[in-house]
């Protein structure tokens, strides 16, 4: 017990050192001490929830028409694939989305029956139903078309509204830390409340963008004056520059989407001009490289949800599967861009049908009582501990208040949020930090009873039962990082709240706790031991 290194002292007392100092400006923000803190210095701090801050509040629906477009372009492009690498290929001609459907004109009247069979092999029966996600039909004796049937529109819907929920919170939320709340209501909505939020316009921008990214030739064939009617040649799309200067004619065919993603960060090209840098994966990579490679001296848009930001000219092939975004962007929209690229586009897109400001749910009266309850609380403990345990009261009870402020100081490092349930979360932790010091102290009393010297009652009271307090806390973790894992909104920020808990409540009762008196020890070296 006497031996405690001069390393590991140095260590606990900056870690506690540390985690003071990061819980300063959670402590003093919103009093005059506040604005006295220098500026030179970390400011990281707790954020309040929605339920004792108040924030935005927002209800996102799916856009169904948005939601077939995306449907149509992926059979379009999956049908030329299938039809053209098959085996024997099918030429086809006259390929046509119009009036949502897909239709295509079979060159050769023999091998209209195969197409066929080739198209229902693509389509997924929907359940029990019976039903397919897409009909396919013979018109005109050459001519296959693919109508996307209600059960299969229903069904993408759903599943859309699955991924689009997971990329609005990784937008919103990278870090997993500011409880927001993400659900989805029926089959085409979701629900997003973000605390400390007052101006919902900024959200909106961030999560309503569609974010999908594509790479296309442009046509130099299309007839300029046809293009600026709106109209293109077979095989081609008009689309409109991003800042509405003009419309240009591109393929439809993608060169390289944003699924090919792999990281996209904000960053500046050689004139000190805001671009968002991309890095393709291995398969983006060799797309992207063998298409500017057999391009060259040819120009290519990149367009961001239909809308052309740029089409630039291929100088030289684009080889090593990184490039840059260009456009008129400010380093905030370049961030912006950055941030929706990377975490994932939106399936579908979503049209906002309601937002509003939410105030504090407990109102500032609410408020102080709970901080009083919480002050009243800690102060009964420590009193208790210090009637009952005397000196191993002390330590304890400065190892509960140094707890209270580290929990405090890691979650401002992580940029967390408080809630309600955070503050439950925040009680409970500090009651089990005091619950380790109970069984210490009894399992030291224990040895005593048995006979035991001072330093070695103490020496195996700490080792018995700090294999307890770890495998009691385990199954404590265990539970929050289900929480953590499986839930969303305040049930994930109790998770979040409790877990830093754990690891600070056993630190401070544990070790810190035992540098103490093993400095007490190696001081007064006492022959009887009053606990």
């Amino acid at each position: 017990m006497l031996d405690f290194p001069r390393w590991k002292i140095w260590l606990i007392s900056l870690t506690i050192a540390v985690g003071i100092f990061l819980s300063i400006p959670s402590l003093i923000a919103g009093t005059p001490l506040a604005s006295s803190w220098p500026k030179w210095l970390p400011h990281y701090k707790i954020s309040m929830g929605l339920d004792l801050a108040g924030g935005s509040h927002l209800l996102l629906e799916a856009d169904a028409r948005d939601m077939d477009k995306t449907r149509l372009a992926a059979m379009e492009d999956s049908v030329t694939t299938e039809l053209r690498r098959g085996d024997p290929k099918i030429a086809i001609g006259d390929i046509s989305t119009q009036g949502g459907r897909l239709s295509f004109m079979v060159r050769d009247p023999s091998q209209v029956d195969a197409a066929v069979e080739r198209m229902r092999a693509m389509t997924r029966p929907q359940g029990m139903t019976g039903q397919r996600d897409w009909d396919v039909q013979v018109v005109d004796t050459t001519r296959v078309v693919l109508t996307p049937t209600a059960s299969g529109s229903k069904q993408a819907i759903e599943n859309a509204m699955s991924v689009a929920r997971e990329v609005v919170r990784r937008r919103i939320d990278p870090g997993g830390t500011k409880e927001v709340t993400v659900i989805t209501q029926g089959g085409n909505r979701i629900l997003v409340q973000v605390p400390g939020v007052e101006d919902p316009e900024a959200l909106k921008q961030l999560i309503g963008q569609t974010a999908r990214l594509e790479f296309k030739l442009v046509d130099l064939t299309a007839d300029p004056a046809q293009v600026a009617q709106g109209r293109a040649p077979a095989g081609s799309q008009v689309l409109t520059m991003a800042d509405g200067s003009s419309k240009i004619a591109v393929k439809r065919r993608v060169m390289v989407s944003g699924e090919q993603l792999t990281d996209a960060k904000q960053s500046f090209d050689q004139d000190g001009r805001p671009v968002v840098s991309i890095t393709f994966n291995s398969t983006g990579a060799r797309r992207f490289g063998r298409v500017t490679q057999e391009n060259v001296n040819k120009p290519f848009a990149i367009i961001l949800d239909d809308k052309v930001l740029s089409a630039p000219n291929i100088n030289e092939p684009i080889l090593g599967g990184q490039a840059q975004i260009s456009g008129n962007f400010t380093v905030e929209s370049a961030n912006q861009l950055a941030v929706s690229l990377a975490s994932g586009k939106l399936p579908v897109k979503l049209n906002v049908i309601e937002e509003r400001t939410v105030g504090p749910e407990l109102g500032k009266d609410s408020i102080q009582k709970g901080v009083v309850a919480s002050i009243v609380a800690t102060l009964a403990v420590i009193i208790f501990m210090l009637i009952t345990y005397g000196r191993f009261g002390v330590y304890a009870d400065i190892a509960l208040v140094i707890n209270a402020f580290v929990i405090i100081g890691v979650m401002a490092l992580f940029n967390a949020t408080l809630t309600l349930p955070g503050i439950a979360g925040f009680i409970l932790t500090i009651g089990a930090a005091v619950d380790a010091n109970v069984l210490i102290n009894e399992r030291i009393r224990e040895e005593q009873r048995r006979g035991r010297g001072v330093i070695q009652s103490i020496e195996f009271g700490y080792k018995e039962a700090s294999r307890t307090i770890f495998e009691a806390n385990t199954v404590h973790a265990i539970s929050g990082v289900i929480m953590l894992a499986l839930g969303s909104g305040p049930v994930r920020g109790f998770a979040v709240v409790l877990l830093i808990g754990i690891i600070t409540s056993v630190f401070t009762a544990v070790y810190f706790t035992r540098m103490l008196v093993a400095l007490w020890l190696r001081r007064v070296r006492p022959r009887v031991l009053n606990i």
